[in-house]
């Protein structure tokens, strides 16, 4: 995706598309995304291997998992049903080629199977086919075996999903199976909840019955690092993935918040303002020790966060000069630059390959102002920037997912905060969460 920034002549692509303009730069994130133009992938329904009971409803749910998952990557042009042939192959002596590499389907890519329940145990055969490739069509051929249920069901698809995305798109790891953590308010308190990517699974976390902010979820997913109301005082809190329970960590005097790990997982930055009662940007070890001020000026500095590929920079949101404006520093809290200088911006995050920052932009702010607060990505490099959403509510706290093909965040648009995610070129919004108040999305590095 953008990681073919990573290369020179992507690189030239993004200047020549910015000499174009807005609308050009979208279409090559567009492309970026997609690493040129979409495989054309036809998906038929898995065939029912056996007659259980409990064979249709699974069938039921992996076929939609599957389905859903390839469609939302952003690489594919998903060939409609209505084109396929009459009958679904389970097997490879099933294919016939010409049926799916030629009109109506003219798919360049089949991926198809079987699944069947016996004794309790849930088993998927299931083969990705060159479409184009009479000669030797196999590209992918996988064997899955877990408990019969639902869920089991939805992690297989997740997983043969993964595995064509891999195979397909450029060898950078499929999201399918990576979770997004955040906040939610729908049992009467703001609590740590956490879902699957899709949205599926939605579960919560923390019951504190107080109010916890800004999740952020360790890089090997075994904490879940958060700003809490405790004893009437903001802290960092910490949540272990593995006990299901919150873990002791290192409290400090003043207001906590906003906490962001490194991507190595050794330190953790955060707004505190435990010195000088001006809330700063502070680093820590793992474990809370050791900490160090990064910031010293009047006006509050908030919600850093890692260049996730170097782990040499941070930026941030600092109020010095009057509005929110992003900010960027070396680690080391050294050669400070202002990254945006008009309306309100805030909520950074980085993209994986540590060469883009997408946050929340008001560009024209005050009363009467024209426009809405929409999602940004910008160019560190060149500072130039393409708008993602447009006026469709108040949308903030965008974060990155760990293949940096998506982007997930928050919105108003349907009336209250909710959950959103969408392609990286602004593309295929979709909405997760609809009970109650969902706010302050994190995804999960893996």
């Amino acid at each position: 995706m953008l990681r073919a920034l990573l290369g020179k002549s992507a690189l030239f692509v993004f200047l020549l598309v910015v000499l174009l303009g807005q609308a050009l730069a979208q279409d090559w994130i567009r492309t970026g995304t997609n690493r040129g133009a979409p495989v054309r992938l036809a998906v038929p329904d898995f065939k029912a291997a056996t007659t259980e009971p409990q064979t249709a409803p699974l069938n039921t749910t992996f076929n939609q998992t599957l389905w859903n998952d390839l469609d939302n990557s952003g690489i594919f042009e998903m060939v409609a049903k209505s084109f396929y042939p009459l009958q679904n192959p389970g097997s490879p002596n099933e294919v016939k080629l010409d049926a799916w590499g030629n009109p109506p389907p003219n798919a360049s890519m089949l991926a198809f199977g079987n699944l069947g329940v016996t004794n309790g145990k849930l088993a998927v055969q299931g083969w990705l086919f060159d479409a184009k490739n009479t000669a030797s069509p196999q590209v992918l051929g996988k064997q899955y075996q877990e408990a019969a249920t639902n869920d089991n069901a939805r992690l297989i698809a997740h997983r043969f999903a993964d595995e064509i995305i891999f195979r397909l798109g450029g060898g950078i790891p499929g999201i399918a199976e990576s979770r997004i953590f955040y906040i939610s308010s729908r049992n009467g308190h703001k609590e740590v909840w956490v879902m699957d990517y899709d949205g599926a699974g939605q579960q919560q976390l923390t019951h504190l019955n107080s109010i916890a902010l800004s999740p952020r979820i360790s890089p090997d997913n075994s904490r879940v690092a958060f700003s809490g109301l405790s004893n009437d005082s903001w802290q960092i809190l910490m949540y272990s993935m593995d006990l299901g329970r919150l873990v002791s960590f290192q409290r400090f005097p003043g207001g906590n918040y906003s906490p962001a790990w490194s991507s190595d997982g050794t330190k953790l930055a955060f707004s505190s303002s435990m010195r000088s009662g001006d809330p700063e940007i502070f680093t820590v070890d793992a474990t809370g020790a050791n900490p160090k001020r990064l910031t010293s000026f009047k006006g509050s500095d908030v919600s850093p966060v890692w260049n996730p590929k170097t782990n040499g920079q941070i930026a941030w949101v600092s109020g010095r000069n009057g509005l929110p404006q992003i900010f960027l520093m070396d680690a080391d809290g050294s050669n400070v630059q202002q990254i945006t200088s008009e309306g309100y911006a805030v909520s950074p995050s980085w993209s994986p390959n540590g060469l883009l920052l997408t946050f929340a932009w008001r560009r024209h702010y005050g009363p009467g102002a024209p426009g809405g607060q929409d999602i940004y990505i910008m160019n560190i490099a060149t500072h130039e920037f393409v708008q993602l959403t447009h006026d469709a509510g108040v949308n903030d706290f965008p974060s990155w997912s760990p293949d940096g093909r998506h982007i997930v965040f928050q919105s108003t648009r349907t009336g209250s905060e909710q959950i959103w995610t969408m392609l990286a070129d602004g593309t295929h919004q979709q909405q997760l969460t609809r009970d109650g108040k969902n706010s302050m999305p994190n995804w999960s590095v893996k």
